[in-house]
């Protein structure tokens, strides 16, 4: 059954990964504070303006990063290394949240791709 809540979806996912999702979930919250949180096609996503910025989810073995572009990553590529990403995801392990830098970076480029 899909999760109905962002808080549904994280009591679903075993450690370490709900832990490094959540402090996720906080530093998007501080980052985005006028977002919307929801589910968006079954997977946690913050919403600005109507538009999705950001989400996330867990798999076994890995953590995604959604930045719900075609755009984002490619244009940040030389701050992904050591990371595997296509187009619109980016794998981190479920033990190491991405870095403030990082996040923030990917942010700011999606905020900046929708004229947020």
């Amino acid at each position: 059954m899909p999760a109905a809540s962002i808080d549904d979806y994280l009591s679903q996912v075993p450690e370490p990964g709900r832990t490094t999702l959540q402090h996720l979930r906080e530093r998007l919250r501080e980052l985005l504070p006028a977002a919307v949180e929801a589910m968006s096609y079954g997977a946690p996503a913050f919403k600005v303006g109507g538009k999705t910025v950001a989400g996330f989810t867990a798999s076994k073995g890995f953590l995604t990063y959604l930045p719900h572009s075609g755009a984002v990553l490619g244009g940040l590529a030389e701050h992904l290394s050591g990371y595997t990403y296509g187009k619109g995801s980016l794998r981190f392990p479920s033990d190491e949240p991405l870095p403030d830098e990082l996040l923030e970076r990917l942010v700011a480029a999606r905020l900046a791709e929708i004229g947020a």
